[in-house]
């Protein structure tokens, strides 16, 4: 039982370590969204390994709260994203659809009509 205490935290660390590079290097705002995302998946399966292998019931609460949060922050910066990524065109105006899709959503008001 000590070894798989030992291994599943071993590896968890390793895990969190790496993504510690990742936060701090990250090229762009998504990468370190990205790794803000996973490590706070690692810090609820530490806590899982922990509740798991001592049979204590009273983490579970702080298991949801911190699951919860990692899941509204990433959907909360998704939507942030996207909206920037929608509005920002370089020019000023807004970007819309992609061109492709610009000419398919045209072309099928063209059918409906005739």
């Amino acid at each position: 039982m000590i070894a798989v205490f030992w291994a599943a935290y071993v590896m968890l660390g390793a895990g969190a370590l790496l993504t510690l590079v990742r936060l701090a290097r990250g090229p762009s705002l998504l990468d370190r969204v990205v790794a803000t995302d996973v490590l706070l998946v690692i810090i609820s399966a530490g806590l899982a390994v922990y509740a798991a292998l001592q049979r204590d019931p009273t983490v579970v609460p702080v298991l949801v709260v911190v699951s919860l949060l990692a899941f509204v922050g990433s959907v909360s910066v998704a939507r942030y994203i996207g909206g920037m990524l929608l509005t920002s065109g370089g020019d000023g105006q807004d970007v819309g659809l992609p061109l492709a899709d610009e000419e398919r959503i045209a072309r099928g008001a063209e059918e409906e009509r005739r």
